[in-house]
């Protein structure tokens, strides 16, 4: 929350109060790395009635390749690989789980229950799911239960397996297209480690989030729940990824700028900006949109493809090994996610 509204002070020193700060990053990307090259051949071979371009997928989206699991690793393995990480780096207690994904090991229990049973980690915990938003909200849950004292370090944790859900058999151009995100998703972990600030003023400084509920069936993995309980017909993405741009652009990017404007803050302040990303000339044009230096952004979607909830945290990990990120930089944090849904988070690191 902000201490004031007024012009941002040009001495140093805080500008806002914080109640959470992030203690450490884990990241986690699979040895296994799968070029769309790769994958237009597999497609070509397991459909030959079908007529693939060659190199269409890098085309329409500058994915080069996509990170793959290893046999028999679950959802829950890559977040603790990236628990692990985060841990190491602050080490201590942790007196509040939350896995926060996209992807589940199974519908019951919470897959928490399997991240802190393999981490070794008793505290309470819980699932946090909002599609690839799922960690930036797994963070404003954990950040409120931090602020009203009834937690003081949180492990949030994001495991992503799509490749799980890839349809390799195809009986139509049109199902192909309807599956097609599925072949730029990739296979990931992460970790973010909250901690009760300290008063030197780093921290998530505001947040705010929005849903856009009426396009909630533009994509959708249809299975495990109600409406598709038993997966009839498999369980596989089903989207339509015109639509679903289209839908992003009639929302618009507001959001940003209200969240920057309330906090006081301007966009040519920010040191570094993660955005989701899901395919090159989008990212491209999204930057353009939110009016910040492309310079300040960390471009991951040509090499590692879309991370769902993954994406905001590598981008982030990498800023700071980079040095762009150090104590006192001030970052904002987008996302963007099925549902449809958006967020913007600011933290001062």
């Amino acid at each position: 929350m902000t201490l004031t509204t007024e012009a941002p002070p040009t001495q140093a020193g805080p500008r806002w109060t914080t109640a959470a700060r992030i203690a450490a990053i884990g990241v986690h990307l699979p040895d296994t790395w799968r070029s769309t090259a790769e994958t237009e051949a597999r497609l070509a071979a397991e459909n030959p009635g079908l007529r693939i371009p060659s190199g269409l997928i890098a085309r329409l989206t500058g994915v080069r390749g996509v990170h793959v699991r290893p046999d028999g690793w679950q959802t829950s393995d890559l977040a603790v690989a990236a628990a692990r990480r985060a841990l190491a780096a602050s080490p201590g207690p942790v007196d509040l789980l939350v896995f926060a994904s996209a992807s589940q090991d199974l519908i019951e229990p919470a897959t928490a229950h399997i991240v802190a049973a393999k981490l070794g980690v008793s505290a309470p915990v819980m699932d946090v799911k909002n599609a690839c938003n799922s960690l930036l909200q797994g963070m404003q849950v954990a950040e409120a239960l931090i602020a009203t004292g009834q937690a003081r370090r949180a492990l949030v944790v994001s495991g992503e397996q799509p490749s799980h859900a890839v349809r390799w058999r195809l009986d139509s151009d049109a199902q192909f297209l309807r599956s097609f995100p599925g072949y730029t998703m990739s296979d990931g972990g992460a970790a973010v480690l909250l901690e009760a600030s300290d008063g030197s003023g780093a921290g998530l400084i505001g947040s705010r989030f929005a849903a856009h509920s009426e396009y909630w069936d533009v994509g959708t993995l249809p299975t495990g729940g109600s409406l598709n309980p038993h997966a009839i017909g498999g369980s596989y993405f089903d989207m339509d990824g015109r639509a679903l741009e289209g839908a992003f652009r009639r929302v618009g990017l507001g959001i940003f700028h209200d969240t920057l404007a309330s906090l006081g803050v301007r966009a040519d302040e920010l040191d570094a900006v993660a955005v989701h990303q899901v395919a090159l000339p989008m990212h491209r044009r999204i930057v353009e949109l939110l009016g910040v230096d492309p310079a300040v952004t960390e471009e991951t979607i040509s090499a590692h493809g879309n991370l769902a909830s993954v994406s905001l945290p590598v981008q982030l990990d990498r800023a700071v090994r980079r040095g762009r990120v150090g104590p006192g930089s001030l970052v904002a944090l987008v996302g963007l996610a099925g549902g449809i849904s958006l967020g913007v988070t600011v933290l001062r690191w």
